[in-house]
């Protein structure tokens, strides 16, 4: 498979990475998330939102639009599924068959029984997202509704995201969910030795530290050095094609740089790119923690402080969606997300859900690299550049 795409789809994806970073800061620099690991997919917030915009018109639309991207309203939004449509096709086919990651990922739509999708709009969603439409009895009984998204997105990412609607999300004045699910297990082409998977000392942000385990290694690696931070390229063996799905382990030289590194990220778009590691160098000491996070959060402020404001008011304009009077009072009562990644010897497993609820109203060489300090980590499709997983590290033995 050649994941050859066109300028102004690659554009886009550049505009997708910039948003992650974005929200990337907005999630980290939280003072409520600043003692807990976070994970979250960039991917799956940006592909369900770009297709809650192509039912919105207006100022919804634009605002949409622009939160997810740069430029003309009406050529940004043809880009956005553009997007959306090549990322389901060429990125994240599954390719567990011919030896690479093992991916799933599917995009779902439920509707209330009382309403109808717009032919134009689930023309769309079906062509271009490849979603699953459901119906779904919102309206007399909310709590089966929302067990039948639970279940769906539960199947899709192979039972490590449960419940991504919270009992209490929908209610009788829900009219939509739009959901997607993503699952992610990729394995190192040469697994790290669990013999020599010793503990050691993390250190953590407030000066103190804890004792967690550490994969070790003395064979070469992807690692480049520059302006006080290290970065760490962990290629996942590849399937028959050109995809190459890596981990980023970003790790800054001052024990309490996290932050001010997620801040470089969002300030610089071309931040990842101009910091790829090319070349495999010989190691000195390396020591990388083994990690796994659960994290879910409620995504709405988070956007709001990106600048999509309109689509949660009641001046929402979703009328795209669904062809009759309702249309008119629909707007974002929730966005609900929820992440799962480990990282050990074999390799990565990762997972993400999301769902919208839309309610009526140079190098030495030899080189050290040892993470024994807060970082932070993205797993990123590197042939096309879609940032699937973001997240951070500030205490590693938290969830194991």
């Amino acid at each position: 498979m050649a994941t050859t795409l066109a300028t102004d789809v690659r554009l886009s994806i550049a505009n997708q990475t910039r948003f992650a970073l974005r929200l990337a800061s907005v999630i980290s620099s939280n003072p409520e998330y600043a003692a807990f690991n976070v994970a979250y997919s960039p991917l799956s917030l940006h592909v369900g939102l770009s297709l809650l915009a192509a039912g919105a018109r207006g100022a919804t639309r634009e605002q949409l639009v622009a939160t997810l991207g740069t430029g003309e309203a009406s050529e940004e939004a043809e880009g956005l599924q553009a997007l959306a449509e090549q990322v389901v096709q060429l990125v994240l086919t599954d390719a567990s068959c011919v030896g690479g990651p093992h991916i799933a990922f599917a995009n779902g739509i439920f509707v209330d029984a009382s309403l109808a999708l717009k032919p134009s709009f689930q023309e769309l969603a079906v062509g271009r997202y490849k979603a699953n439409v459901q119906s779904a009895d919102f309206q007399t009984k909310p709590a089966e509704a929302a067990h039948q998204v639970n279940s769906w997105v539960e199947e899709i990412t192979s039972g490590l995201i449960k419940d991504i609607l919270p009992e209490g999300s929908v209610d009788s004045t829900t009219k939509l969910v739009l959901g997607n699910a993503l699952y992610f297990k990729g394995a190192w082409p040469e697994k790290f030795d669990a013999s020599k998977t010793k503990d050691d000392m993390f250190y953590l942000l407030d000066g103190s530290s804890v004792q967690t385990p550490f994969m070790s290694t003395t064979k070469k690696q992807y690692i480049s050095s520059s302006n006080n931070l290290k970065v760490l390229k962990l290629p996942y063996l590849q399937g028959g094609d050109k995809r190459q799905f890596s981990m980023y382990i970003l790790l800054p030289e001052a024990r309490d740089g996290l932050w001010s590194l997620v801040k470089r990220l969002s300030s610089e778009p071309e931040f990842i790119e101009t910091h790829i590691p090319s070349e495999k160098v010989e190691v000195g000491q390396f020591k990388l923690p083994k990690f796994k996070i659960s994290f879910g959060f409620e995504a709405s402020k988070f956007l709001q402080g990106l600048g999509l404001q309109l689509p949660f008011s009641p001046g929402a304009d979703f009328s795209e969606m669904v062809d009759c009077q309702v249309a008119q009072n629909l707007y974002i009562s929730s966005i609900q997300h929820k992440s799962f990644v480990e990282v050990n010897e074999e390799g990565t497993e990762a997972a993400a859900a999301t769902a919208v609820g839309v309610t009526f109203l140079a190098m030495p060489l030899r080189t050290d690299f040892v993470v024994d300090h807060p970082f932070l980590f993205l797993i990123r499709e590197d042939d096309t550049g879609v940032v699937l997983f973001v997240g951070h590290v500030v205490n590693p033995i938290l969830s194991l």
